[in-house]
C-alpha cells in the first residue's frame, strides 16, 4: 500500500482516522457532525464545510453503527446508505472538500492485505471472527487504492485516504 505522509487528506477525498492526533489538525470537537448529520445532510449540502477553514467535514459515529449490525447487514447498510452519501458529496464539492470519518481505536480493525491491497474491517464482539470487505464494498476496488496516512514522525498509521471513490 502506497502511504501518503503530505495532508492534501485535510482538503479532498475521503478518509478514515483513528489517530488523535491526525483529527486535532482538522477539525475542534464541537465541529463534528454526526453520523445522522451527515445522512441529513445528503442532497442539501453548506457551501461552506464546519471544519479546517471550510474545507473539511469531520463524521463521527460510523465504527459504532457497524457494531451493531450483524455483518450481513452492515455490509449491505454500507453498500446501500454509506456509500451513496459519500458519493453525494463527492459529487457537491468536485474535490474541492475533505470527508474524514473518525474512527476512534480503530486501527486493528481495518486490516490492508499488503499482497493485494484488499482491505478488510474487523468485525466487533460478537462477530469479531467476521470481517466486511471494506474496499470492494465502499470504493468499489477502484484502480486508485487508499492511501495510508501517516503523520509528520512518520512512525504510525494515522488512517487511510482515497482521492475519489467510484
Amino acid at each position: 500500500m502506497k502511504t501518503l505522509r503530505d495532508n492534501v487528506w485535510q482538503r479532498c477525498g475521503i478518509s478514515w482516522i483513528w489517530d488523535a492526533q491526525a483529527l486535532s489538525q482538522v477539525t475542534k470537537v464541537d465541529e463534528v457532525y454526526s453520523l445522522r448529520q451527515f445522512l441529513q445532510s445528503v442532497g442539501r449540502w453548506s457551501e461552506d464545510l464546519p471544519s479546517n477553514k471550510g474545507n473539511t467535514l469531520v463524521v463521527a459515529g460510523l465504527d459504532a453503527c457497524l457494531d451493531l449490525l450483524i455483518p450481513e447487514e452492515a455490509e449491505q447498510w454500507l453498500e446501500s446508505v454509506i456509500k451513496p452519501a459519500i458519493l453525494s458529496f463527492q459529487y457537491y464539492y468536485q474535490g474541492d472538500g475533505a470527508l474524514v470519518f473518525w474512527l476512534p481505536s480503530c486501527h486493528g480493525r481495518i486490516k490492508a492485505n499488503p499482497a493485494s491491497d484488499v482491505i478488510t474491517w474487523h468485525c466487533g464482539h460478537p462477530h469479531n471472527q467476521k470481517t466486511l470487505d471494506f474496499g470492494r464494498i465502499l470504493w468499489g476496488e477502484a484502480s486508485e487504492y487508499p492511501q495510508e496516512i501517516m503523520l509528520t514522525d512518520g512512525t504510525k498509521s494515522a488512517g487511510l485516504f482515497h482521492k475519489r471513490i467510484s
